[in-house]
């Protein structure tokens, strides 16, 4: 009996140590995919999808008729040749292992490695392949913003090398200086949640270059050179709209509270722009118009794109309330003073509204909505504005 229950005490003994064994913790530890961010995440990469076919309508509405299909053809160049090269060379250089704090190897090249698996760096329970996925909806979209600002003035072939030279050169390499790990951006302790500065404030200087570059069109400033259909342009805000909740909440990574916070931070800062645009037509015109509106709510969607995961729902209004007149008068006042001609306004609302919202993060960033970021100005943070 005495010789049973010492040989019990063994094999009990040896199982708990068993059990102990790094090896056997690191198994029970290995990242597993949860099925509901999952679906989240496939969701969203649709929404994002649906932005690009959103924006050519947005685009095509705002240029002369003659040219709207040629301006909705390169959104939709954008997302295949995009698609090929995220594929081909693109997500590694962006998220690949860090060489230098500067871009990323190319481990992933071809997708070499990148299975539905989850990849615990950067999305520990969601499918790789889904993350890519989600990502590359990111870089499609940054392209294509590009276009308004030298809209009715490159050819289509000439824009086609533009796509996969600015995407390889300026987009892979600044995403991985904010998001990848070890980038040199993300180690300064940058507040990118969605894209301000990835997205909106790349595409918007990068616009900005290209049109003074190109030149003004022949007619700008000669004769007024007016929106061919309203109704299209307003159709693509909607969807703008819309499929920016995708970006936004879709950036958490999951389906928690902070892709809620996230949601409802974009539809407030959105709406107030909208809202304080129209009201800066108002006194300024007399009235507002349906163009101002729609610019608006994109202004503030661009604005909250960084903040999204950091602010509250009050300061998403203020932020709303300010980017508008501030867009506005850089369209109405700033371009028509310094004589650029960006056609579309991709820098007056991207690139000024991605620039005011990356310094409104460094304000009204708050720890209490998540605690994985940091206070910013208003919290008692100076630093997080510089």
């Amino acid at each position: 009996m005495k010789t049973s229950t010492k040989l019990l005490i063994s094999v009990s003994t040896l199982l708990v140590a068993l059990l102990g064994m790094p090896g056997i913790t690191a198994a029970a530890e290995a990242p597993v995919i949860d099925t509901g961010d999952t679906a989240f995440i496939m969701i969203c990469t649709a929404l994002v999808f649906i932005m690009t076919p959103g924006l050519a309508l947005f685009y095509g509405g705002m240029v002369r008729r003659k040219n709207v299909l040629s301006m909705m053809m390169q959104s939709f160049a954008a997302i295949a040749l995009v698609s090929v090269q995220w594929v081909l060379i693109g997500y590694t250089l962006g998220f690949g292992t860090d060489i230098s704090h500067l871009i990323g190897g190319l481990e992933w090249l071809g997708m070499n490695g990148v299975s539905g698996d989850p990849n615990a760096a950067y999305a520990a329970t969601i499918p790789h392949q889904a993350f890519v996925l989600f990502q590359l909806m990111f870089a499609i979209i940054t392209v294509a913003l590009i276009s308004g600002a030298f809209a009715e003035r490159m050819r289509f072939g000439a824009f086609a090398v533009f796509v996969i030279l600015w995407t390889t050169l300026v987009y892979d390499p600044l995403a991985h200086w904010v998001w990848g790990v070890d980038g040199w951006l993300r180690n300064l302790g940058a507040l990118d949640f969605a894209g301000g500065t990835v997205v909106h404030i790349s595409s918007g200087i990068s616009g900005l270059i290209a049109c003074i570059v190109l030149g003004r069109r022949h007619e700008a400033g000669i004769e007024p050179i007016v929106p061919h259909n309203l109704p299209l342009t307003m159709l693509g805000a909607g969807l703008l709209w819309f499929g920016w909740f995708g970006f936004n909440a879709g950036s958490a990574l999951a389906a928690n509270g902070l892709a809620g916070t996230a949601f409802l931070v974009t539809n407030t800062c959105a709406a107030a722009g909208a809202i304080s645009w129209a009201g800066a037509e108002w006194l300024h015109h007399g009235k507002p118009t349906a163009l101002g509106a729609a610019s608006g709510l994109v202004a503030g969607l661009v604005a909250i794109t960084p903040a999204a995961g950091f602010v509250s729902p009050l300061s998403s209004i203020a932020m709303g309330i300010m980017v508008g007149p501030l867009c506005y008068f850089a369209v109405s006042k700033v371009k028509s003073k310094l004589r650029y001609d960006d056609s579309l306004d991709a820098f007056g609302i991207h690139g000024i509204g991605g620039i005011f919202g990356a310094l409104a993060t460094g304000v009204f960033a708050s720890t209490a909505v998540n605690p994985a970021g940091f206070d910013g100005l208003l919290f008692g943070n100076p630093h997080q504005l510089v």
